[in-house]
């Protein structure tokens, strides 16, 4: 059966605003390094204020955990739909200009409430890891309402952001969209998203995989956190039982795929790494175009890791748009 989209996304919209710190600033600010930190307005506001004169390129780039995904497959060639909440605000039209620049199709075209479009402020250290502060705002309230079910059933994955984990009518929907995807025979995956989330809401995300899910992407602390242990061959046996497959990504030292048989080792492509932010969201996106072309999963592992690579070298969490074909081009030949 052939499907109209390759990946039905649904998670948290975000507009994204990086700027360059020192480490010791955030520890002056009292920011957790290299986690995903829930803050509201004022919050946002107090660390804006320390921070005068660092912006960087990104101040206004569309953000969002599956939403990036969701732009990287459709930018690659394979179409996705995304399931979100905006507000009807300048971020909001920010976000939904991406989207559809990108060819990404999404549940925001009967118009849009009033209210505050979700921010994250994307803090850059000189190691290139990424501290993020995010105010949810309307994203906060994303529900059942905003699933397309008849677009879940069109998919040939459904893809679930970890993060929803942290809003109930956000939890409750990404169950939902689950359960609607198993009974029309979509395969389901799931990313972890965050250490942040493996350990504060495991209970939550075991509610979102249910009895399990066909594919989990994490990167190696959200592996080892999953399954509460130090080696990863005791965190791939966690992974196991609540994944047929799954994908570990491990910064420089490359990544592992498990295709519900073989373990694969990906090499890392050497880079000069400055900003993390959407390396995850990238891999997982460009994994997904692979294997739309239907290639096996050690061929995924290499594209993506390859296209995780290029986009931690710049700045902001997604490439240039006409970067990705190139990128196709020069691994695929096509």
């Amino acid at each position: 059966m052939i499907r109209k989209y390759m990946a039905y996304g649904i998670g948290a919209a975000l507009v994204d605003t990086e700027i360059k710190v020192q480490d010791a600033e955030l520890e002056r600010m009292g920011v957790e390094k290299g986690l995903m930190t829930l803050v509201d307005a004022d919050r946002q506001a107090e660390l804006l204020s320390h921070l005068g004169g660092h912006l960087v390129t990104a101040t206004h780039a569309s953000g969002g955990s599956a939403g990036n995904s969701m732009i990287a497959t459709a930018l690659f060639g394979a179409p996705t739909f995304m399931s979100c909440k905006v507000a009807d605000d300048e971020d909001g039209n920010i976000y939904l200009a991406d989207l559809e620049a990108a060819g990404v199709t999404h549940c925001l075209t009967n118009g849009r409430e009033s209210g505050v479009t979700g921010k994250c402020l994307v803090l850059i250290s000189p190691d290139a890891e990424r501290s993020m502060n995010t105010n949810l705002a309307i994203s906060e309230t994303l529900s059942v309402d905003q699933l397309v079910p008849g677009a879940i059933a069109e998919s040939e994955y459904l893809y679930v952001e970890g993060y929803l984990v942290t809003s109930p009518t956000g939890r409750a929907a990404a169950v939902r969209a689950r359960e609607i995807a198993e009974a029309e025979g979509v395969k389901t995956s799931l990313s972890f998203s965050d250490p942040g989330m493996v350990q504060f809401f495991r209970e939550g995300l075991e509610e979102m995989l249910g009895g399990g899910v066909d594919l989990v992407f994490c990167n190696e602390a959200e592996a080892l956190g999953w399954g509460q242990c130090e080696d990863l061959d005791s965190a791939m046996e966690a992974l196991k039982q609540v994944a047929k497959q799954f994908v570990i990504t491990r910064g420089a030292d490359g990544a592992l795929t498990f295709d519900g048989q073989a373990l694969a080792e990906i090499p890392p492509h050497k880079v000069l790494a400055v900003d993390s932010n959407g390396a995850g969201d990238m891999f997982a996106g460009a994994f997904l175009y692979a294997l739309s072309r239907g290639e096996d999963f050690a061929t995924a592992g290499r594209f993506a890791s390859l296209a995780a690579g290029r986009v931690v070298s710049q700045y902001g969490p997604r490439l240039p748009a006409a970067q990705y074909a190139a990128l196709r081009e020069e691994f695929f030949g096509n």
